[in-house]
């Protein structure tokens, strides 16, 4: 019987992978991005106090839309821009969490940048 490859833990395998390479500072933080069936996260962590900064997601009491689709995943990266600016952060690094750079995590890179981040 053909088993079916397990994706996630491939992802997780890309995502630290990834992670060995790229670290954020208080100065440049990295954001993160997390996208489950229904919702989508994304936070700016500083890894060397291992703090997070900033934060936002389709979970949220006034985020009223669906969040499992791309205008969700737009709305949360202008969100979370607007809130980095609020915090005087505009340089960040872009942590994809192992998911390929399409769809709805396309789409909340192009509203963080929209927002004024720079990555």
């Amino acid at each position: 019987m053909v088993q079916r490859p397990n994706t996630n833990k491939a992802r997780v395998q890309r995502h630290k992978r990834v992670r060995g390479k790229i670290s954020g500072t208080a100065a440049c933080p990295r954001l993160d991005v997390f996208r489950s069936l229904q919702h989508i996260y994304a936070q700016l962590i500083d890894d060397v106090n291992g703090v997070t900064l900033v934060s936002a997601s389709t979970v949220e009491k006034d985020f009223k839309d669906y969040g499992g689709n791309k205008d969700a995943a737009f709305k949360v990266g202008k969100l979370l821009a607007e809130r980095a600016a609020a915090k005087d952060i505009k340089d960040v690094v872009f942590d994809r969490g192992g998911y390929i750079y399409h769809g709805r995590v396309q789409s909340l890179a192009e509203g963080a940048r929209e927002g004024g981040l720079n990555f």
